[in-house]
């Protein structure tokens, strides 16, 4: 029974990363032994699973359907073990968290300091997403998205308040180019210091709200980042205005580095929520991260 479940675990690892290296990685073993334990499974079934090339490692039509069957069973395993393991003592287990770059830094990120000193043998992965990720499909504990961007068979729970967008510029570049007094002119005389989502290809929306109705402006610039720091740091530089969440903004602007422009048009989006499964209620050290980062303001 053991030797079937590692020959299953390892399959699921292979076929879903699709690669031995990286499959490898994940289930902390040598690539040579996961490929045997993958060539044992295909030899006692007498079925191909795999279909192998130099470059690239896919299931085939047989492993798809493997896939589907026993996909679903070992992750109940999974976690029927993580909630027997969480029962000790001490709450222990690792939560892996998708959000995006803002969310980590300032939400996340702020409350989960003082969380792991009181309970040191929880650990908390984090990674920087701006996608809506399939938490289940990716295998993550949970995600952090704004709210209207959850799906709705999913727990959400606040973890912030509404999200204050503005647009900064360092007195020099405003000196140089003036002040805008409508959002409509960003387009044509300032430049502007652009986000790309790397999930999604396109720019971040610069939004603002004018007569009660929402405004989205296309700016241009000489400099486009993936890292909305990246964006702040080129503003303070006096590249271009920039189009951050205002607590990102305030410390430069209480500091004069940075002034804020347009002020009358700023777009507010709703707060961030931690999004889960049902699965996960059990968990106590989910639990106690839950309330850690509860929003309650």
């Amino acid at each position: 029974m053991k030797e079937n479940l590692n020959e299953l675990a390892a399959f699921m690892a292979v076929a879903r990363e699709q690669s031995f290296t990286r499959a490898a990685g994940k289930l902390n073993t040598s690539q040579s032994a996961i490929s045997q334990t993958v060539k044992n499974l295909e030899q006692r079934l007498g079925l191909k699973l795999l279909s192998r090339t130099t470059r690239s490692v896919t299931p085939t039509e047989t492993g798809e359907r493997l896939m589907a069957l026993v996909g679903p069973a070992l992750e109940q395993l999974d976690a029927g073990l993580a909630q027997i393991a969480a029962l000790r003592d001490k709450p222990a287990g690792t939560i892996r968290i998708t959000a995006d770059e803002y969310a980590i830094n300032a939400v996340l990120w702020p409350k989960i300091k003082g969380f792991l000193h009181q309970y040191p043998d929880i650990r908390i992965e984090l990674t920087t997403d701006y996608g809506r990720v399939d938490i289940v499909a990716e295998r993550y504990d949970a995600g952090v998205r704004r709210g209207g961007l959850i799906a709705r068979d999913m727990i959400a729970i606040p973890i912030s308040g509404d999200i204050k967008m503005m647009v900064v510029g360092a007195p020099h570049y405003l000196q140089l180019r003036g002040h805008p007094k409508r959002p409509q002119e960003l387009a044509n005389h300032h430049q502007c210091i652009n986000l790309r989502l790397p999930t999604h290809g396109g720019f971040f929306s610069w939004s603002f709200m004018e007569s009660g109705r929402e405004l989205k402006i296309r700016g241009e610039g000489p400099l486009v980042f993936n890292s909305i720091g990246n964006v702040l740091d080129a503003a303070l530089a006096g590249y271009g205005l920039a189009y951050v969440p205002q607590s990102m903004a305030e410390p430069h602007l209480q500091a004069g580095r940075l002034e804020e422009v347009l002020a009358g048009y700023n777009m507010v989006h709703p707060g961030y929520h931690l999004y889960y499964t049902s699965r996960l209620q059990a968990s106590p050290a989910f639990s106690l991260l839950l309330e850690a980062l509860r929003h309650r303001g």
